[in-house]
C-alpha cells in the first residue's frame, strides 16, 4: 500500500512539475536566481520561526482539556511533526507529532489526533477566508474556482460534523455504538470505542464560544504570518504585488498542498504560486525562482530544526516508520493508545 501511494504522489508531483516549467525560458529563470538579494531570507524565516510558536500555543490551547503542557515543552514536538510532514508522504508528520507527545507527555494519540484534525480544519477555513477577502483585490485565476468551491463544501462539511459530535458526545456515542457493535468484529470492539472516547476528548474546544473565537483569531494570525514571510522573500526578487496578492498566493498553495505528492509537497506548492503571480503580471522566470526559493525557505529550517529536536529527544527512523504505519494502516498497525515494551532508549516511568 505504501509504495502505491508513494507512486501516485510522484506522479502527482511530476505532472504538477511539468504544469510549472512549461515554456520557462532558463536562462532567465538562472539568472533570476544568481541576482536575487538572499539577505531577505533572514527576517523571512525569522516570521516563521514566531509563525510557528503561534501554533504551538494554539495546539496547547487546544489541549487543555486533555492535558495543559506548557508551550516551551510543545514546541519541539510540533517541530517534529513538522519535519516528518517534509520527509514522509501523506502528511505523516500529523501522527508522529501524536506519536511523540504520547512518548513524552502520555496523551493518548486519539485525543491529541482529534486536536491535530481540528487545526488543519481551521487552517483551512481561514485559508478560504483569505480567497475570499482578497477577491475584491485578487481576482482568483478561474483554473482555481472549482478547487475553492470544493474545499468550501469539504471544510463546511466537516465543521459541522465535528461541532455536532462535540455538542452531543453523549447521542453521537450511541449510534456510533450501534454501528460498531453492528459491523466490527467482537474482538476489537472495546478497542474502537475506546478510540472514539479519546477522539471526542480531543473535540471539546468547539464546546465553547470563546475557544472557537480564540482558534479562529491564532489561525487567522498564523496564515497573517506565514504570508509576511512570502512578503519578506518577495524583496528579494525584482518584482512587487499587493499584499492581498500574496494572502492569495498563500490560500491557493496550502489548499493545493492537501492533494497527495511527494514529501515536501514538491510540485503541488510551486505550480499554483507561479500561476497565481503570472495572473498578475509577474514574469515566469521571475515567478518561478521567487517561488522555488520560498519553498526552500518554507523546508529547509524547520526539517533541520525537526531533524536536531529528533537527535535530542532520542527519537529514531524507527519512531517515525512507526509513525506512518499506524497513518496507513490503522487498523492493522499497533494500537496507537497503548504503551509499547519498554526500550533502552526511553525513561523508565515515560510512555514510548
Amino acid at each position: 500500500m505504501r509504495s502505491w501511494k508513494l507512486w501516485v504522489g510522484l506522479l502527482i508531483s511530476a505532472i504538477f512539475i511539468g504544469i510549472a516549467l512549461q515554456g520557462l525560458d532558463l536562462g532567465k529563470f538562472w539568472q533570476t536566481l544568481r541576482s536575487a538579494n538572499y539577505w531577505w531570507l533572514v527576517p523571512g524565516v525569522g516570521v516563521y520561526g514566531a509563525v510557528v510558536w503561534v501554533r504551538t500555543w494554539r495546539w496547547h490551547a487546544m489541549l487543555t482539556h486533555i492535558k495543559p503542557i506548557p508551550t516551551r515543552r510543545l514546541f519541539p514536538v510540533v517541530v517534529i511533526g513538522y519535519m516528518g510532514n517534509n520527509v514522509y508522504p501523506a502528511r505523516a508528520g500529523e501522527v508522529l507529532r501524536s506519536y511523540v507527545l504520547r512518548r513524552k507527555e502520555g496523551v493518548p494519540m486519539s485525543a491529541s489526533l482529534a486536536t491535530v484534525v481540528l487545526e488543519r480544519l481551521f487552517d483551512g477555513l481561514v485559508m478560504l477566508l483569505f480567497v475570499f477577502a482578497t477577491l475584491p483585490f485578487a481576482p482568483l485565476p478561474p483554473t482555481y474556482r472549482w478547487l475553492v468551491i470544493g474545499f468550501s463544501i469539504l471544510f463546511g462539511v466537516a465543521l459541522l460534523t465535528f461541532m455536532l459530535l462535540a455538542a452531543q458526545p453523549a447521542r453521537m456515542s450511541r449510534l456510533y455504538t450501534l454501528a460498531v457493535d453492528t459491523f466490527a468484529p467482537p474482538a476489537i470492539r472495546p478497542r474502537i470505542h475506546g478510540l472514539f472516547d479519546r477522539f471526542i476528548i480531543g473535540l471539546q474546544s468547539l464546546r465553547s464560544p470563546r475557544e472557537l473565537a480564540v482558534i479562529f483569531l491564532t489561525s487567522t494570525v498564523i496564515w497573517l504570518g506565514e504570508t509576511l514571510k512570502y512578503w519578506f522573500v518577495m524583496h528579494a526578487f525584482p518584482f512587487s504585488v499587493s499584499f492581498p496578492v500574496l494572502m492569495l498566493m498563500t490560500a491557493v498553495v496550502n489548499l493545493f498542498t492537501t492533494i497527495p505528492s511527494t514529501p515536501g509537497y514538491v510540485g503541488t506548492f510551486d505550480a499554483p504560486g507561479i500561476a497565481v503571480l503570472t495572473q498578475f503580471g509577474v514574469p515566469q522566470a521571475i515567478a518561478t525562482g521567487y517561488t522555488l526559493v520560498l519553498h526552500v525557505a518554507l523546508w529547509l529550517p524547520i526539517t533541520v530544526l525537526g531533524a536536531f529536536y529528533m537527535l535530542r529527544e532520542s527519537i529514531g527512523w524507527r519512531d517515525m516508520e512507526r509513525a506512518a504505519a499506524i497513518k496507513e494502516h490503522p487498523g492493522d498497525a499497533p494500537n496507537p493508545d497503548s504503551p509499547e515494551p519498554e526500550r533502552d532508549d526511553v525513561a523508565p516511568g515515560v510512555l514510548p
